[in-house]
């Protein structure tokens, strides 16, 4: 009997454990243990996109980069230790993104308001949501419940991040290994209407390709010399009307073949998106509407749920 009773217990206890790592992500996740959360982590967004403005592209770039490799988990923050080399140091990322600062002081603030509850991953996702409509950008209900990864891999990232020289199909393909379609592709992509991109990204469009418009190429020139080596940091804005506002003018550019990435100018090209630019350009309420449907599609990627994973006190390492 006390063996059956033991047996029962034990099943008990994996029937939680299941019903915990198979928990879903919820838009009301916090909304009676972190009332605070949303009013915590925009205040803080402000302040930081009222310092630099192009610091809220690069929160959204942030979450793009975590979700891509390995799912919404917040590996993307780890920094490298000695039993794994992090994602921060790949190829995509090194010496470009960034933003790292403003995610500590966000989960310092919400650690002091409700300890190890909200997870890094999570604050992640809501402070992109909170740049693009501080920005000027749609806003949406972030799903919530993430936890957070305990380890991270550069070599994922590597193979994960789809490189500035991507064509159509190696972008298409990327887009699909996380379960985003190719109307997802593009309207993430219109992400680009903020932010900024370095020469050594760009240089070989501006100085090889022939779908360019040519005064835009000779303007992107001047701050971003031919040489190999030289001005690689050098910066220009990825939509060089309104770099700081994000709407719809960077289909606009697509257009008039001022795209300032190769993969950029790709989504329109005489390939099978160009319908979906020309739509993006002339409705701007469409491609909202679609940009909030894919970044909420893009946040279910194989997040860490329930007993998963864990609550990092500090998001650069794992506790």
């Amino acid at each position: 009997m006390a063996s059956l009773f033991k047996l029962v217990v034990t099943l008990l206890a994996l029937l939680v454990v299941i019903g915990n790592t198979n928990a879903q992500l919820s838009t009301n996740f916090y909304s009676k243990s972190c009332p605070r959360l949303f009013s915590t982590v925009k205040s803080s967004m402000q302040s930081a996109i009222s310092r630099e403005a192009r610091i809220g592209a690069s929160i959204l770039r942030l979450f793009f980069h975590d979700c891509f490799v390995n799912g919404c988990d917040g590996s993307v923050l780890l920094d490298d230790t000695s039993s794994f080399t992090g994602e921060k140091n790949a190829a995509p990322n090194r010496n470009s993104i960034r933003g790292f600062d403003v995610i500590d002081n966000i989960k310092s603030a919400v650690e002091k308001a409700y300890p190890r509850v909200v997870s890094c991953a999570d604050v992640l996702a809501i402070a992109a949501r909170d740049s693009v409509e501080i920005l000027g950008g749609p806003s949406w209900n972030v799903k919530l419940g993430r936890r957070d990864a305990r380890t991270a891999s550069q070599a994922a990232a590597n193979n994960s991040l789809p490189p500035p020289t991507s064509n159509l199909n190696q972008l298409k393909s990327s887009f699909s290994a996380v379960g985003l379609s190719t109307r997802d592709l593009v309207a993430l992509s219109g992400a680009h209407t903020i932010g900024q991109s370095r020469c050594v990204q760009f240089r070989p469009r501006i100085y090889n390709e022939t779908n360019i418009d040519s005064s835009f190429a000779q303007t992107r020139q001047r701050n971003c010399p031919r040489a190999t080596g030289s001005g690689d940091n050098n910066l220009a804005p990825l939509d060089l009307q309104t770099p700081t506002c994000f709407d719809n003018n960077y289909f606009k550019n697509l257009i008039t073949k001022k795209g300032l990435l190769h993969s950029d100018q790709q989504l329109f090209n005489g390939g099978s998106t160009d319908s979906i630019v020309r739509t993006y350009s002339s409705n701007p309420n469409t491609f909202t509407s679609d940009f909030v449907v894919a970044m909420i599609k893009m946040g279910d990627n194989k997040p860490l749920t329930g007993s998963n994973g864990e609550i990092r006190k500090n998001c650069r390492r794992i506790n």
